[in-house]
């Protein structure tokens, strides 16, 4: 097993009350995109992260002040403008823990947003978050409806053409299985040959797993057969009923699915896991900008102000995600590279 393979679970702290509820509410959300940016009422100075979680998390209460040295170094026009416009790629059925809707089914939680409207305090903005598919997520970034993406983002060398990036998080990817399926991901994906695997459309994850199919074909290994569903329950239906064999993706939504399935006839399991930015390099997940928008530097001297007076720390905590913390939030790191081969 390479060396960045990690064994981590979400389970402990995730109790067996989960976002089912959440989980539905978010279908209703169907369109592109929500229809207006969703505002917090957390007092001045404070954030409130893992609010209606529905168990997903510790409700935990920070002190966040404005740090006025780094609000400074922000763009003019976002700075007049006094709102930070989180960009979350979670409809239509949600990503518990990273982001969904919460038990009032309304307002958008998850450990996401949460970091986003930390960063927007210590910003001295407003935060406002705006839900909307993965692939639109970039449109609004790209159109500016979007100032920047929480949403689990893979630092990637090809996104870094059109995006800046300030890192806050580990990147790891996982398989999940039937819990009754003995198979395990060692990091060989000649393991691979003769699956069926599910994978979300455009992801970095959808990247690798091609580049496996791809290196089976061309040593006529048995082939690795590659499926895409719209959203997560259909993705569920059909592990559950044997139509695929895996589900490939980011390692936090598969353990908290794990977590929430384990004593129920739909059991699955974490079946192994592999770093998002591939073979050599240990993947990171990033806020993301548009590319020389002025945002990438204030915001990775926010990640790391929290870093340094522990609210950081304590949302990852809130979370259960503490083994994904990374020391200093970096702009641009070195991200999955363009061949991965």
């Amino acid at each position: 097993m390479p060396a960045h393979i990690t064994r981590r679970s979400l389970t402990r702290g995730i109790t067996a009350a989960t976002a089912v509820a959440a989980l539905a509410t978010g279908l209703a959300a169907c369109g592109g995109e929500s229809d207006a940016a969703t505002r917090t009422t957390d007092a001045a100075g404070t954030v409130t992260v893992g609010r209606l979680s529905n168990g997903a998390a510790q409700e935990t209460t920070l002190k966040v002040p404005e740090v006025k040295s780094i609000s400074a170094r922000l763009p003019a026009a976002v700075r007049k403008r006094g709102t930070l416009v989180i960009g979350s790629g979670t409809l239509p059925s949600g990503s518990p823990p990273l982001g969904f809707v919460g038990d009032d089914q309304k307002t958008v939680t998850g450990s996401e947003v949460d970091l986003g409207r930390l960063v927007a305090a210590v910003l001295g903005l407003k935060p406002e978050v705006r839900r909307s598919t993965w692939e639109n997520l970039f449109i609004g970034i790209d159109s500016g409806k979007v100032d920047v993406g929480f949403s689990n983002i893979t630092d990637t060398e090809e996104r870094k053409r059109k995006y800046d990036f300030a890192s806050y998080r580990k990147d790891e990817l996982a398989f999940e299985v039937k819990k009754d399926n003995p198979w395990k991901f060692d990091g060989d994906y000649e393991s691979l040959a003769g699956k069926t695997v599910s994978v979300g459309n455009g992801t970095n994850q959808e990247k690798i797993l091609l580049e496996w199919k791809a290196r089976l074909a061309k040593e006529g290994k048995k082939p690795l057969t590659v499926k895409y569903f719209q959203e997560s329950n259909s993705i569920y239906l059909a592990l559950n009923s044997g139509k695929i064999d895996a589900y490939f993706g980011p390692n936090p939504n598969l353990a908290y699915h794990a977590a929430k399935t384990e004593n129920t006839p739909q059991a699955t399991r974490i079946a192994g896991q592999f770093s998002g930015a591939g073979e050599t390099l240990q993947g990171l997940i990033a806020a993301t900008a548009k590319k020389d928008s002025g945002l990438a530097e204030p915001v990775a001297d926010a990640i790391n102000h929290l870093i340094s007076d522990g609210q950081y720390a304590k949302w990852l905590a809130a979370w259960n995600l503490s083994g994904e913390a990374v020391p200093k939030s970096e702009i641009n790191p070195p991200g999955l590279p363009l061949n991965n081969s």
